[in-house]
């Protein structure tokens, strides 16, 4: 059954000119993305009709996310679309549906890192610094803390309410995930504010010297 999400649906054509932005200089190659957190599929979809160019994997733990997922992908044929694994990013990369290191041009997160707690977080972000290739991409997308300040007052209250559902849940702090970027051979490479509220931030994966360069 397709799940339907509001948030989604109003995000999505934003999301699009983003990742359109990011991915323009490579749209003649074949590219490969990853999906963490694909949710009820609306966004991958969306992205896959638009962007011809990128084959997608969509993944979620829920069985309810992955089976709307593939309602939307039989609903709409979308053809760049695999079919949704299960993955959990708070997970080591090993386990991450079996993708090989160096394998994704590029990994998006939407709203994952706000309802999830932060083993999560550390996840998506030494995952990505092994499944991205050289120079891949990582977007994460959502309401974040700054200097451990969170603005205006309904992110605030946005985030006592994910605490109350889950006290492990709520708004990262950015200082927090560019530590965790540097340390997985990553660095923010741009922020852009998608909709009134919520921040797109791409990570780049760094090249890395090679110990036989000379």
């Amino acid at each position: 059954m397709m799940l339907l999400s509001p948030a989604a649906e109003r995000s999505q054509d934003g999301l699009l000119s983003v990742l359109g932005e990011l991915l323009e200089a490579q749209s003649h190659c074949e590219l490969f993305g990853l999906e963490l957190g694909s949710g009820t599929g609306q966004h991958v979809v969306h992205f896959a009709q638009e962007m011809p160019f990128v084959t997608w994997q969509p993944s979620d733990i829920k069985e309810e996310a992955r089976n709307s997922i593939r309602a939307y992908i039989g609903a709409t044929k979308a053809k760049k679309v695999l079919e949704p694994v299960y993955l959990d990013a708070s997970q080591p990369w090993e386990k991450w549906a079996g993708l090989p290191q160096n394998s994704c041009h590029i990994i998006i997160a939407i709203n994952l890192l706000q309802y999830s707690p932060f083993s999560t977080a550390e996840g998506v972000f030494k995952g990505s610094g092994q499944i991205l290739k050289q120079n891949g991409l990582l977007m994460t997308y959502g309401p974040y803390a700054i200097n451990g300040t969170i603005t205006p007052i309904c992110n605030e209250q946005l985030d006592q309410t994910l605490r109350q559902m889950n006290p492990d849940w709520g708004l990262p702090d950015v200082d927090v995930l560019r530590q965790l970027a540097f340390s997985n051979g990553m660095r923010m490479e741009r922020m852009k504010t998608v909709g009134n509220l919520s921040i797109q931030r791409t990570w780049i994966r760094s090249p890395r010297k090679n110990i036989y360069d000379t």
